[in-house]
Protein backbone atom coordinates (compact mmCIF):
# COMPACT_ATOMS: atom_id res chain seq x y z
CA UNK A 1 0.00 0.00 0.00
CA UNK A 2 1.20 3.35 -1.06
CA UNK A 3 -0.56 5.10 1.52
CA UNK A 4 0.45 3.39 4.87
CA UNK A 5 2.28 6.16 6.31
CA UNK A 6 -1.05 8.37 6.08
CA UNK A 7 -3.38 5.94 7.67
CA UNK A 8 -5.10 6.35 11.15
CA UNK A 9 -3.51 3.98 13.99
CA UNK A 10 -7.19 2.69 13.63
CA UNK A 11 -7.18 1.51 10.26
CA UNK A 12 -4.02 -0.03 10.59
CA UNK A 13 -4.42 -1.85 13.92
CA UNK A 14 -7.24 -3.05 11.08
CA UNK A 15 -5.19 -3.92 8.43
CA UNK A 16 -2.53 -5.71 10.93
CA UNK A 17 -4.77 -7.72 12.48
CA UNK A 18 -6.56 -8.97 9.80
CA UNK A 19 -2.68 -9.50 8.00
CA UNK A 20 -3.58 -7.43 5.12
CA UNK A 21 -0.06 -5.55 5.52
CA UNK A 22 2.56 -7.09 8.46
CA UNK A 23 4.56 -5.12 11.24
CA UNK A 24 7.59 -5.32 8.78
CA UNK A 25 5.99 -3.99 6.03
CA UNK A 26 4.41 -0.85 8.24
CA UNK A 27 7.80 -0.22 9.81
CA UNK A 28 9.52 -0.37 6.81
CA UNK A 29 7.25 2.00 4.83
CA UNK A 30 7.86 4.48 8.31
CA UNK A 31 11.75 4.21 8.21
CA UNK A 32 11.67 4.95 4.93
CA UNK A 33 10.33 8.26 5.44
CA UNK A 34 12.42 9.14 8.09
CA UNK A 35 15.57 8.67 6.11
CA UNK A 36 17.48 12.02 5.91
CA UNK A 37 15.31 12.86 9.35
CA UNK A 38 12.89 15.55 7.85
CA UNK A 39 12.32 18.54 9.74
CA UNK A 40 15.15 17.52 12.38
CA UNK A 41 12.24 15.76 14.23
CA UNK A 42 14.44 12.83 15.38
CA UNK A 43 17.26 12.24 17.81
CA UNK A 44 17.88 8.40 17.70
CA UNK A 45 16.89 5.58 15.29
CA UNK A 46 17.77 2.57 15.06
CA UNK A 47 16.32 0.35 12.27
CA UNK A 48 17.77 -2.37 13.28
CA UNK A 49 15.64 -2.26 16.38
CA UNK A 50 12.35 -1.32 15.05
CA UNK A 51 12.59 -4.14 12.38
CA UNK A 52 13.19 -6.57 15.08
CA UNK A 53 9.85 -5.45 17.25
CA UNK A 54 8.10 -5.46 14.00
CA UNK A 55 9.17 -9.14 13.42
CA UNK A 56 8.19 -10.26 16.79
CA UNK A 57 4.90 -8.15 16.29
CA UNK A 58 4.25 -10.18 13.31
CA UNK A 59 4.91 -13.35 15.31
CA UNK A 60 2.39 -12.41 17.81
CA UNK A 61 -0.22 -11.64 15.46
CA UNK A 62 0.49 -15.32 13.83
CA UNK A 63 0.11 -16.89 16.94
CA UNK A 64 -2.63 -15.24 18.56
CA UNK A 65 -1.56 -13.48 21.34
CA UNK A 66 -1.49 -9.89 19.82
CA UNK A 67 -1.74 -6.94 21.99
CA UNK A 68 -4.26 -4.14 21.03
CA UNK A 69 -2.23 -2.54 19.32
CA UNK A 70 0.43 -4.89 17.23
CA UNK A 71 2.77 -3.67 14.84
CA UNK A 72 1.41 -0.45 14.68
CA UNK A 73 4.35 2.02 15.12
CA UNK A 74 4.94 4.77 17.53
CA UNK A 75 7.81 7.43 18.21
CA UNK A 76 9.00 8.58 21.93
CA UNK A 77 9.64 12.11 23.15
CA UNK A 78 13.37 11.94 24.31
CA UNK A 79 12.57 12.89 27.88
CA UNK A 80 11.13 8.89 28.27
CA UNK A 81 14.15 6.59 29.07
CA UNK A 82 14.48 3.66 26.63
CA UNK A 83 16.76 0.90 26.49
CA UNK A 84 17.42 0.35 23.52
CA UNK A 85 17.73 4.08 22.21
CA UNK A 86 19.54 7.22 23.75
CA UNK A 87 17.79 9.41 25.86
CA UNK A 88 19.24 12.92 26.04
CA UNK A 89 16.17 15.27 26.93
CA UNK A 90 17.72 17.11 24.58
CA UNK A 91 20.37 18.63 26.32
CA UNK A 92 23.74 17.76 25.81
CA UNK A 93 24.91 16.90 29.66
CA UNK A 94 22.85 13.73 28.57
CA UNK A 95 24.38 13.47 25.21
CA UNK A 96 24.67 9.48 24.28
CA UNK A 97 22.78 8.43 27.54
CA UNK A 98 21.53 4.66 27.75
CA UNK A 99 19.01 3.92 30.37
CA UNK A 100 19.22 0.20 31.76
CA UNK A 101 15.13 0.43 31.53
CA UNK A 102 12.14 1.33 29.88
CA UNK A 103 10.24 4.21 31.21
CA UNK A 104 6.46 3.01 31.99
CA UNK A 105 4.85 4.56 29.55
CA UNK A 106 7.03 3.32 26.73
CA UNK A 107 6.78 -0.36 28.49
CA UNK A 108 2.88 -0.01 28.55
CA UNK A 109 2.68 0.99 24.90
CA UNK A 110 5.17 -2.41 24.02
CA UNK A 111 3.45 -4.54 25.97
CA UNK A 112 0.33 -3.05 23.55
CA UNK A 113 2.34 -4.28 20.68
CA UNK A 114 3.73 -0.68 19.43
CA UNK A 115 7.12 -0.91 16.91
CA UNK A 116 9.35 1.78 18.71
CA UNK A 117 10.40 4.30 15.47
CA UNK A 118 13.27 6.22 17.15
CA UNK A 119 13.24 8.84 19.86
CA UNK A 120 12.49 12.48 19.28
CA UNK A 121 13.56 16.05 19.53
CA UNK A 122 12.33 18.28 22.29
CA UNK A 123 13.42 21.18 24.28
CA UNK A 124 15.59 20.84 26.79
CA UNK A 125 14.84 18.95 29.57
CA UNK A 126 11.17 19.87 28.27
CA UNK A 127 11.49 23.79 28.88
CA UNK A 128 10.02 25.65 25.79
CA UNK A 129 7.19 27.30 23.92
CA UNK A 130 8.80 26.41 20.71
CA UNK A 131 11.53 23.82 20.65
CA UNK A 132 14.45 26.42 19.91
CA UNK A 133 16.02 25.11 22.86
CA UNK A 134 17.22 21.83 21.83
CA UNK A 135 21.03 21.08 22.13
CA UNK A 136 20.43 19.01 18.91
CA UNK A 137 18.92 22.31 17.21
CA UNK A 138 15.04 23.12 16.53
CA UNK A 139 12.71 21.47 14.96
CA UNK A 140 10.59 22.57 11.72
CA UNK A 141 7.02 22.87 11.78
CA UNK A 142 5.79 21.05 8.48
CA UNK A 143 3.36 23.70 7.35
CA UNK A 144 5.66 26.24 7.12
CA UNK A 145 9.59 25.38 7.58
CA UNK A 146 10.32 28.58 8.93
CA UNK A 147 8.17 28.30 11.95
CA UNK A 148 8.28 26.75 14.94
CA UNK A 149 6.71 23.74 15.99
CA UNK A 150 5.70 24.95 19.11
CA UNK A 151 7.16 23.25 22.59
CA UNK A 152 8.12 21.35 24.28
CA UNK A 153 6.85 18.29 22.54
CA UNK A 154 7.71 19.54 19.12
CA UNK A 155 9.41 16.78 17.94
CA UNK A 156 6.33 14.54 18.21
CA UNK A 157 3.82 16.84 16.90
CA UNK A 158 6.35 17.90 13.55
CA UNK A 159 6.52 13.46 13.02
CA UNK A 160 2.71 13.22 13.25
CA UNK A 161 2.18 16.17 11.19
CA UNK A 162 4.80 14.74 8.68
CA UNK A 163 3.52 10.97 8.70
CA UNK A 164 6.52 10.24 9.73
CA UNK A 165 5.19 8.60 12.50
CA UNK A 166 1.07 7.53 13.19
CA UNK A 167 1.60 8.65 16.48
CA UNK A 168 3.56 9.81 19.36
CA UNK A 169 4.62 10.20 23.23
CA UNK A 170 4.41 13.85 24.47
CA UNK A 171 5.04 15.40 28.10
CA UNK A 172 2.98 18.09 29.40
CA UNK A 173 4.20 20.00 32.01
CA UNK A 174 2.37 23.43 31.26
CA UNK A 175 0.96 22.68 27.84
CA UNK A 176 3.68 20.77 26.05
CA UNK A 177 1.20 18.45 24.18
CA UNK A 178 -1.51 20.75 23.37
CA UNK A 179 0.53 24.00 22.09
CA UNK A 180 2.71 21.85 19.68
CA UNK A 181 -0.32 20.03 18.73
CA UNK A 182 -2.12 23.27 17.80
CA UNK A 183 0.63 24.80 16.05
CA UNK A 184 1.13 21.51 13.68
CA UNK A 185 -2.30 20.64 13.06
CA UNK A 186 -2.59 17.62 15.03
CA UNK A 187 -4.89 16.09 18.04
CA UNK A 188 -3.08 16.18 21.37
CA UNK A 189 -4.54 15.38 24.98
CA UNK A 190 -2.79 15.69 28.42
CA UNK A 191 -4.56 13.44 30.94
CA UNK A 192 -5.34 13.87 34.54
CA UNK A 193 -2.21 14.56 36.69
CA UNK A 194 -1.26 11.20 37.99
CA UNK A 195 -3.17 9.15 35.58
CA UNK A 196 -0.25 7.94 33.43
CA UNK A 197 3.11 7.12 35.80
CA UNK A 198 5.64 8.95 35.75
CA UNK A 199 8.26 6.81 36.22
CA UNK A 200 11.29 6.77 33.70
CA UNK A 201 10.05 10.12 32.68
CA UNK A 202 12.94 12.59 33.16
CA UNK A 203 11.41 15.07 35.34
CA UNK A 204 10.95 19.28 34.70
CA UNK A 205 8.30 19.92 37.05
CA UNK A 206 7.39 16.95 39.49
CA UNK A 207 4.08 18.24 40.35
CA UNK A 208 2.97 19.27 36.92
CA UNK A 209 5.01 17.15 34.18
CA UNK A 210 2.07 14.20 32.82
CA UNK A 211 2.97 12.08 29.76
CA UNK A 212 -0.03 11.86 27.34
CA UNK A 213 -0.32 10.78 23.39
CA UNK A 214 -0.39 13.01 20.14
CA UNK A 215 -1.78 11.59 17.17
CA UNK A 216 -3.80 13.04 14.30
CA UNK A 217 -7.14 12.22 15.61
CA UNK A 218 -9.38 11.59 19.34
CA UNK A 219 -9.78 8.64 18.00
CA UNK A 220 -6.30 7.43 18.19
CA UNK A 221 -5.62 9.20 21.25
CA UNK A 222 -8.22 7.23 22.73
CA UNK A 223 -6.40 4.07 21.71
CA UNK A 224 -3.00 5.38 23.08
CA UNK A 225 -4.37 6.92 26.19
CA UNK A 226 -6.50 3.73 27.05
CA UNK A 227 -2.85 1.69 27.16
CA UNK A 228 -0.48 4.33 28.54
CA UNK A 229 -2.98 5.07 31.82
CA UNK A 230 -3.20 3.02 34.59
CA UNK A 231 -2.14 3.05 38.17
CA UNK A 232 1.76 2.17 39.09
CA UNK A 233 2.10 2.33 42.96
CA UNK A 234 5.23 0.84 43.19
CA UNK A 235 7.26 2.98 41.07
CA UNK A 236 5.67 6.32 40.54
CA UNK A 237 4.57 7.68 44.32
CA UNK A 238 2.56 10.43 42.22
CA UNK A 239 0.20 7.81 40.33
CA UNK A 240 -3.21 7.62 40.79
CA UNK A 241 -5.04 4.50 42.23
CA UNK A 242 -6.96 3.70 39.32
CA UNK A 243 -7.47 0.79 37.21
CA UNK A 244 -6.81 1.80 33.08
CA UNK A 245 -10.14 2.51 31.03
CA UNK A 246 -11.03 2.15 27.41
CA UNK A 247 -11.65 5.36 26.53
CA UNK A 248 -12.93 4.56 23.04
CA UNK A 249 -15.98 2.90 24.34
CA UNK A 250 -18.11 6.02 24.30
CA UNK A 251 -16.60 7.94 21.66
CA UNK A 252 -19.85 7.63 19.88
CA UNK A 253 -21.58 9.27 22.77
CA UNK A 254 -24.55 11.75 21.59
CA UNK A 255 -23.28 16.22 22.84
CA UNK A 256 -27.30 16.78 23.10
CA UNK A 257 -26.99 19.09 25.94
CA UNK A 258 -23.66 19.02 27.12
CA UNK A 259 -22.50 22.49 28.70
CA UNK A 260 -19.40 24.07 27.30
CA UNK A 261 -18.17 27.03 28.84
CA UNK A 262 -16.55 29.48 26.96
CA UNK A 263 -14.28 31.64 29.69
CA UNK A 264 -14.55 35.09 28.95
CA UNK A 265 -10.94 35.44 29.86
CA UNK A 266 -9.63 33.49 26.64
CA UNK A 267 -11.14 35.61 25.02
CA UNK A 268 -9.59 39.31 25.21
CA UNK A 269 -7.14 41.52 24.47
CA UNK A 270 -4.15 39.64 23.10
CA UNK A 271 -5.86 37.10 20.95
CA UNK A 272 -5.25 37.29 17.17
CA UNK A 273 -7.94 37.63 14.91
CA UNK A 274 -7.72 34.97 13.08
CA UNK A 275 -7.54 32.33 16.15
CA UNK A 276 -10.50 33.59 17.60
CA UNK A 277 -12.37 33.29 13.87
CA UNK A 278 -11.10 29.35 13.64
CA UNK A 279 -12.19 28.78 17.27
CA UNK A 280 -15.54 30.41 16.79
CA UNK A 281 -16.59 28.57 14.20
CA UNK A 282 -15.80 25.37 15.68
CA UNK A 283 -17.94 26.30 18.48
CA UNK A 284 -20.72 27.28 16.65
CA UNK A 285 -20.16 23.21 14.65
CA UNK A 286 -20.60 22.12 18.56
CA UNK A 287 -23.98 24.59 18.75
CA UNK A 288 -25.18 22.19 15.68
CA UNK A 289 -24.48 18.85 17.44
CA UNK A 290 -26.39 19.61 19.89
CA UNK A 291 -24.29 21.28 22.94
CA UNK A 292 -24.95 24.62 24.73
CA UNK A 293 -22.47 27.14 25.31
CA UNK A 294 -22.63 28.74 28.45
CA UNK A 295 -20.84 31.51 29.32
CA UNK A 296 -18.15 31.20 32.46
CA UNK A 297 -15.10 32.93 33.92
CA UNK A 298 -11.60 31.81 35.14
CA UNK A 299 -10.73 35.25 37.30
CA UNK A 300 -7.23 34.26 37.62
CA UNK A 301 -6.14 33.32 33.75
CA UNK A 302 -3.90 35.96 33.88
CA UNK A 303 -1.92 35.28 37.35
CA UNK A 304 -1.14 31.57 35.89
CA UNK A 305 1.77 32.69 34.40
CA UNK A 306 3.55 34.01 37.60
CA UNK A 307 2.87 31.54 39.47
CA UNK A 308 4.18 28.38 36.63
CA UNK A 309 7.22 30.51 36.44
CA UNK A 310 7.72 30.72 39.93
CA UNK A 311 6.91 26.54 40.70
CA UNK A 312 7.96 24.78 37.65
CA UNK A 313 11.84 26.71 38.00
CA UNK A 314 11.85 25.44 41.53
CA UNK A 315 10.69 22.31 41.06
CA UNK A 316 13.37 22.33 38.19
CA UNK A 317 16.32 23.73 40.24
CA UNK A 318 15.66 20.52 42.28
CA UNK A 319 15.10 17.57 39.77
CA UNK A 320 18.19 18.72 37.79
CA UNK A 321 20.82 19.19 40.70
CA UNK A 322 21.24 14.99 39.50
CA UNK A 323 22.92 15.89 36.84
CA UNK A 324 26.18 16.76 37.81
CA UNK A 325 28.74 14.70 35.65
CA UNK A 326 29.42 12.39 38.64
CA UNK A 327 27.03 9.04 38.17
CA UNK A 328 26.23 9.52 34.28
CA UNK A 329 26.02 12.13 31.67
CA UNK A 330 28.98 14.48 30.47
CA UNK A 331 32.08 15.47 32.86
CA UNK A 332 33.83 18.61 32.13
CA UNK A 333 36.97 17.47 30.94
CA UNK A 334 39.28 20.08 33.01
CA UNK A 335 39.07 20.46 36.24
CA UNK A 336 41.08 21.25 39.42
CA UNK A 337 38.23 19.70 42.58
CA UNK A 338 34.51 18.18 43.01
CA UNK A 339 32.93 21.87 43.34
CA UNK A 340 34.73 22.84 39.99
CA UNK A 341 34.00 19.70 38.33
CA UNK A 342 30.18 20.77 38.85
CA UNK A 343 30.22 24.11 37.75
CA UNK A 344 31.98 23.13 34.60
CA UNK A 345 29.94 20.10 33.64
CA UNK A 346 26.65 22.40 34.50
CA UNK A 347 28.24 25.12 32.20
CA UNK A 348 28.95 23.26 29.34
CA UNK A 349 26.30 20.66 29.42
CA UNK A 350 23.06 22.98 30.02
CA UNK A 351 21.85 25.24 27.48
CA UNK A 352 20.59 29.43 28.60
CA UNK A 353 16.96 28.26 29.14
CA UNK A 354 17.49 25.39 31.65
CA UNK A 355 20.18 27.57 33.39
CA UNK A 356 17.70 30.57 33.22
CA UNK A 357 15.33 28.51 35.44
CA UNK A 358 17.50 26.71 37.91
CA UNK A 359 18.52 30.17 38.68
CA UNK A 360 14.76 31.71 38.97
CA UNK A 361 13.84 28.77 41.30
CA UNK A 362 16.85 28.65 43.11
CA UNK A 363 16.11 32.81 43.77
CA UNK A 364 12.43 31.56 44.72
CA UNK A 365 13.60 28.75 47.09
CA UNK A 366 16.23 30.82 48.87
CA UNK A 367 15.96 32.24 52.62
CA UNK A 368 13.77 35.47 52.52
CA UNK A 369 12.19 34.80 49.45
CA UNK A 370 10.48 31.35 49.89
CA UNK A 371 7.49 32.64 51.54
CA UNK A 372 7.37 35.92 49.49
CA UNK A 373 7.59 34.32 45.84
CA UNK A 374 6.88 29.97 46.09
CA UNK A 375 4.63 30.18 49.11
CA UNK A 376 2.45 32.36 47.82
CA UNK A 377 2.46 31.27 44.19
CA UNK A 378 1.34 27.77 45.71
CA UNK A 379 -1.23 29.33 47.59
CA UNK A 380 -2.80 30.97 44.65
CA UNK A 381 -2.30 27.70 42.12
CA UNK A 382 -5.28 26.52 44.95
CA UNK A 383 -7.01 28.94 43.65
CA UNK A 384 -6.57 28.72 40.39
CA UNK A 385 -7.74 25.04 40.88
CA UNK A 386 -10.81 26.02 42.96
CA UNK A 387 -11.93 28.74 39.79
CA UNK A 388 -12.31 25.71 37.80
CA UNK A 389 -14.23 23.89 40.42
CA UNK A 390 -16.74 26.55 40.56
CA UNK A 391 -16.54 26.90 36.41
CA UNK A 392 -17.54 22.95 36.55
CA UNK A 393 -20.47 24.10 38.82
CA UNK A 394 -22.06 25.95 35.39
CA UNK A 395 -20.32 23.53 32.65
CA UNK A 396 -19.77 20.04 31.60
CA UNK A 397 -16.09 20.63 29.53
CA UNK A 398 -14.45 24.08 28.89
CA UNK A 399 -13.56 25.01 25.33
CA UNK A 400 -11.21 27.89 24.02
CA UNK A 401 -7.87 28.74 22.14
CA UNK A 402 -4.98 26.82 22.54
CA UNK A 403 -2.52 29.88 22.19
CA UNK A 404 -2.98 33.46 21.56
CA UNK A 405 -1.78 33.12 17.71
CA UNK A 406 -0.53 30.69 15.10
CA UNK A 407 3.13 29.27 14.91
CA UNK A 408 5.80 32.30 15.04
CA UNK A 409 9.04 32.52 12.76
CA UNK A 410 12.31 30.64 14.08
CA UNK A 411 13.92 33.74 16.39
CA UNK A 412 10.94 36.13 16.50
CA UNK A 413 11.17 35.59 20.53
CA UNK A 414 14.99 35.41 20.67
CA UNK A 415 16.10 37.91 22.40
CA UNK A 416 12.26 38.08 24.21
CA UNK A 417 11.90 34.63 26.24
CA UNK A 418 9.19 36.48 28.09
CA UNK A 419 7.21 35.99 25.30
CA UNK A 420 7.70 32.36 24.79
CA UNK A 421 5.95 32.55 28.56
CA UNK A 422 3.31 34.44 27.10
CA UNK A 423 2.06 32.25 24.70
CA UNK A 424 0.67 29.67 27.72
CA UNK A 425 -1.26 32.03 29.23
CA UNK A 426 -4.49 29.47 28.11
CA UNK A 427 -2.82 25.95 28.76
CA UNK A 428 -1.20 26.99 32.54
CA UNK A 429 -4.55 27.01 33.99
CA UNK A 430 -5.21 23.80 33.22
CA UNK A 431 -2.11 22.39 33.85
CA UNK A 432 -1.72 24.30 37.82
CA UNK A 433 -4.80 22.26 38.28
CA UNK A 434 -4.14 18.72 37.53
CA UNK A 435 -7.13 19.04 35.20
CA UNK A 436 -7.10 16.83 31.53
CA UNK A 437 -6.68 18.82 28.65
CA UNK A 438 -6.33 19.12 24.71
CA UNK A 439 -5.71 20.07 21.68
CA UNK A 440 -8.17 19.61 18.81
CA UNK A 441 -7.81 21.01 15.01
CA UNK A 442 -10.39 24.03 14.51
CA UNK A 443 -8.95 25.60 10.99
CA UNK A 444 -6.53 27.49 9.93
CA UNK A 445 -5.16 31.31 10.39
CA UNK A 446 -5.15 33.79 7.63
CA UNK A 447 -1.43 33.36 7.36
CA UNK A 448 -2.22 29.40 6.57
CA UNK A 449 -1.36 27.75 9.64
CA UNK A 450 -3.28 25.21 11.77
CA UNK A 451 -5.39 26.50 14.42
CA UNK A 452 -6.50 24.48 17.87
CA UNK A 453 -9.18 24.09 19.72
CA UNK A 454 -8.69 24.04 23.60
CA UNK A 455 -10.79 21.32 25.53
CA UNK A 456 -10.32 21.19 29.58
CA UNK A 457 -12.22 18.44 31.28
CA UNK A 458 -13.02 18.08 35.39
CA UNK A 459 -10.91 15.45 36.91
CA UNK A 460 -10.86 12.02 35.37
CA UNK A 461 -12.94 13.47 32.42
CA UNK A 462 -10.78 12.25 29.79
CA UNK A 463 -13.44 10.15 28.11
CA UNK A 464 -15.68 12.76 27.99
CA UNK A 465 -13.10 15.26 25.81
CA UNK A 466 -12.43 12.69 23.50
CA UNK A 467 -16.03 12.20 22.92
CA UNK A 468 -16.63 16.01 22.87
CA UNK A 469 -12.82 15.96 20.28
CA UNK A 470 -14.18 12.52 18.38
CA UNK A 471 -18.21 14.34 17.47
CA UNK A 472 -16.12 17.53 15.81
CA UNK A 473 -13.98 15.44 13.53
CA UNK A 474 -16.59 13.46 12.22
CA UNK A 475 -18.17 16.89 11.63
CA UNK A 476 -15.25 18.40 10.03
CA UNK A 477 -12.50 17.47 8.06
CA UNK A 478 -9.16 19.64 9.83
CA UNK A 479 -7.59 16.87 11.23
CA UNK A 480 -7.40 15.31 7.92
CA UNK A 481 -5.66 18.11 6.40
CA UNK A 482 -1.78 17.48 5.63
CA UNK A 483 1.02 19.70 4.96
CA UNK A 484 1.97 19.46 1.40
CA UNK A 485 4.01 16.84 0.48
CA UNK A 486 2.40 14.44 3.39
Amino acid sequence: MSDLHNLSVKALVTLLQTKEVSAVEVATRFLARMGGNPHNAFLDIDSEVTLAQARASDAKLADGTAGTLEGVPVAHKDVFVTRDFATTAGSKILNGYRSPFDATVVQRLRTAGMVTLGKLNCDEFAMGSANENSAYGPVQNPWDTARVPGGSSGGSAAAVAAGLAPAATGTDTGGSIRQPASFCGITGIKPTYGRASRYGMIAYASSLDQAGPMARSAEDCALLLSAMCGADLDRDSTSLDMPSEDFSASLNNSLEGLRIGIPKEFFGEGLAADVRAAVDSALREYEKLGAKLVPISLPRTELSIPVYYIIAPAEASSNLSRFDGVKFGHRAKDYTDLVDMYKKTRAEGFGKEVKRRIMTGAYVLSHGYYDAYYLQAQKIRRMIADDFQNAFKECDVIAGPVAPSVAWKFGENANDPVADYLADIFTLPASLAGLPGMSVPAGFGAQGMPVGLQLIGNYFKEAQLLNAAHRLQQATDFHLQKPAGV
